[in-house]
């Protein structure tokens, strides 16, 4: 047992009441992957459970160096000047030798991160598919049971972390740059469709340009197809610098929350990425399970060197390494 845990009290009474060290270590406790606190994490979960759902979630993500993180602080700083409460949560790549974070993320968003209704929650990606980590959807909800209005996810803005986010938020907001829009054709068609607002950021340095690709970007969104919330996305220009184009945004998102509702698409939205949820975390469930066995991890590591040597083809492989495994279950004490 973990000495340095909190009893499930202390967890809950704390993010209940908007403790950012509570709420700090409660995520802590969700991401480990030690037995015990995977039972005290869900016991935890389980009780904040009802106090979850009210915040606005927002997925935002860009290429490398469109400014992600400098545009969220400022936006953040805007939401919680205007009396909101904000939780970040930023997902950075993650070293192939130590697992940590390579971005430097403990320098970012500081002026944010030192408000007293903000809290940014840097964590790495860990090498988990979608660039988001195994336990961003427990994350943001241990973030809504503490208070927070708005819940911001940052990708790392690589592979498939569009997807991965947009499944797991109500508001996807896609940032790109000044003459980007020249370059449509090479843009991922689908990352483009998924937005439900495009924000030019840096708008400051080429005004001109940054109004010539927001006309690009409107006119791609315009022959996109219509979106199952019956929401037309829009583009905008922005400068955190200047801090011109936040208020835009932040009304856009009240916006789209309010016709949304309205329509009931955003409840139908939020029981569909529940049950979304549980299947991922089933199938990642399955990927770990045959580690409990001795035989079969021994079994994956032989298979695994054989089809490098080409000695069986994979799919036999597989096959063979689910029947192991598949045995292994059975003979299992009840």
């Amino acid at each position: 047992m973990n000495t340095s845990r909190l009893r499930a009290e202390a967890y809950i009474r704390g993010v209940r009441n908007g403790d950012r060290i509570t709420l700090a270590k409660a995520i802590t406790l969700v991401e480990s992957k030690l037995p015990h606190d995977q039972d005290l994490a869900d016991q935890v979960l389980g009780a904040l459970l009802p106090y979850t759902g009210d915040s606005m979630r927002v997925g935002i993500t860009g290429s490398p160096g469109v400014g992600k993180s400098t545009f969220i602080e400022a936006f953040g700083r805007h939401l919680v000047d205007a009396g909101k409460r904000i939780a970040v949560l930023t997902i950075d790549p993650s070293s192939q030798i130590t697992g940590g974070s390579i971005l430097g993320d403990k320098t970012r968003m500081q002026a944010l991160a030192n408000h007293p209704n903000a809290f940014v929650r840097p964590s790495p990606a860990g090498g988990t598919l979608g660039g988001v980590t195994a336990h961003t959807r427990e994350t943001m909800l241990l973030c809504e049971a503490a208070g927070f209005n708005y819940i911001v996810v940052e990708t790392v803005g690589t592979g498939q972390s569009e997807i991965a986010v947009k499944n797991m938020v109500d508001f996807f907001l896609l940032l790109m740059q000044p003459g980007s829009g020249d370059e449509l054709q090479g843009i991922k068609k689908g990352v483009v469709e998924m937005a439900d607002a495009i924000a030019i950021t840096k708008a400051d340095a080429d005004p001109v340009q940054a109004r010539k690709t927001r006309t690009d970007f409107q006119y791609a969104l315009h022959l996109a197809n219509p979106k199952p919330s019956g929401w037309q996305p829009q583009v905008v220009t922005c400068s955190a610098l200047q801090s011109s184009g936040l208020a835009e945004i932040a009304e856009l998102i009240d916006t789209f929350h309010d016709k949304c509702s309205s329509s009931g698409f955003f409840e139908a939205n939020r029981r569909h990425q529940q049950a979304a949820w549980m299947l991922d975390h089933f199938r990642f469930l399955l990927s770990i399970d045959p580690n409990r066995f001795a035989d079969v991890s021994a079994l994956q590591q032989q298979l695994a060197l054989d089809v490098a040597g080409n000695k069986i083809p994979p799919r036999q492989a597989a096959m063979r390494l689910l029947q192991a495994y598949h045995s292994a279950i059975r003979k299992e004490p009840n």
